[in-house]
């Protein structure tokens, strides 16, 4: 049995887990406006960024010696760790530990000053392994790091990897980390394909005309059961599946996604499903194509909701930030809305929770979809 026994969000709004789930029940966004220029880019755009100030602030609060040396990036995800295990309580060095850092782009906005066209000293920030081995070295551990970068499933990929590591008891705990930052790169990549939209981004709604970008570092840190008497959240079922559609689009009848909620809902009772919490980008086919898959899976009735609206789409730290987002409602017998949804325009019905309410059930489902037809569904179960 995997639980989950620390947890930690750094976003727009703020640095614990309680901040960011604060205000996601008070109907908060961390979005924002962004000017022509900011990024020196062409075209204004909606993100959720982190505060620099604060982070570095923060950090520094941890008097760290290694600071001069670390990106915003590894900063974000060594102070996310820390904070995590404030309430993990675990020793980080000890060679029982594994860490696995979730990243779709990682650093890869120094590539301009690293110089774009020449070979890359194999000691630059760009590269993932070593982002992962300076976090690893802050806490001094000696494993070997993981690092799953699988487009925007990679946070839920990684607790998939976490949880197989845990079952066949190579570790007792699991540090999953997830980080993504915004720069010029990121978001021109996301603007080429028209796929930004201007206002507070609209999941599921009729009107929904794209996504927002957001920046993030959230870790959970998970142990084997029977390491000590635990009781909470747990990761009890993964699965990944690809349906290789398309290089952008996805599926339009949900393949993958339909096949990966079919899995993990092998031997649970659906009528104990608190909520779904969606991918839910507020792009037209995506949200199209999750509302397929889970009729199809036969969950129609589950209520379904989306957090981009609270801090857009944060690519390698959706998955962990969601998922905390997701247990933390779980744990509070609460059914979140998802925010900024108005008038419902699919062919099939699903439920989508307009209003935070009650609910006292066992479960909830985590899913994402990514680039490249790659989909991914977690269960978690409340003991």
């Amino acid at each position: 049995m995997i639980y989950k026994t620390g947890d930690n969000i750094i976003s727009s709004l703020g640095f614990t887990t309680e901040e960011n789930f604060s205000a996601v029940k008070n109907g908060i966004s961390g979005l924002k406006h962004y000017d022509v220029g900011a990024f020196d880019l062409p075209e204004a755009f909606m993100a959720s960024l982190i505060d620099r100030e604060r982070l570095n602030d923060e950090f520094a609060a941890m008097q760290c010696v290694f600071a001069t040396s670390l990106t915003s990036l590894e900063k974000a995800a060594i102070l996310s760790v820390h904070n995590a295990n404030e309430e993990a309580q675990i020793d980080l060095s000890n060679e029982k530990v594994l860490f696995i850092l979730s990243t779709t782009k990682g650093n890869i906005d120094l590539l301009e000053s690293e110089g774009r066209y020449r070979p890359l000293d194999p000691q630059s920030p760009v590269y993932l392994w070593r982002s992962a081995k300076l976090i690893t070295a802050f806490f001094k551990n000696h494993n070997t790091p993981v690092v799953v970068s699988n487009a925007c499933i990679s946070g839920a990929a990684a607790q998939i990897v976490a949880m197989r590591e845990l079952q066949e008891g190579n570790y007792d705990y699991a540090v999953v980390v997830g980080v993504d930052f915004l720069s010029k790169f990121i978001i021109s990549g996301f603007q080429s394909f028209k796929a930004l939209s201007s206002e507070i981004c609209r999941p599921f709604d009729k009107n929904r005309c794209g996504l927002n970008l957001g920046e993030a570092a959230a870790t959970i840190i998970f142990s084997r059961g029977g390491v000590k008497e635990l009781k909470g959240i747990r990761l009890i079922a993964g699965a990944i599946r690809n349906d290789a559609n398309h290089i952008s689009a996805p599926s339009r009848t949900g393949e993958g996604s339909y096949r990966a909620l079919q899995n993990v809902l092998q031997n649970i009772d659906i009528g104990q499903i608190s909520f779904i919490n969606a991918h839910g980008t507020a792009t037209p086919y995506n949200d199209a194509m999750e509302v397929n898959a889970i009729v199809r899976a036969g969950l129609e009735r589950v209520p379904v909701n989306s957090l981009k609206a609270f801090f857009g789409h944060t690519l390698g730290a959706a998955g962990t930030l969601e998922s905390i987002i997701s247990m933390k409602a779980l744990e509070e017998n609460k059914l979140l809305k998802s925010m900024n949804f108005q008038e419902y325009d699919f062919e099939n019905q699903i439920n989508i929770s307009q209003e935070n309410q009650f609910s006292d059930k066992r479960y909830f489902i985590k899913m994402l979809s990514g680039f490249g037809g790659v989909n991914a569904v977690l269960l978690f179960e409340k003991t």
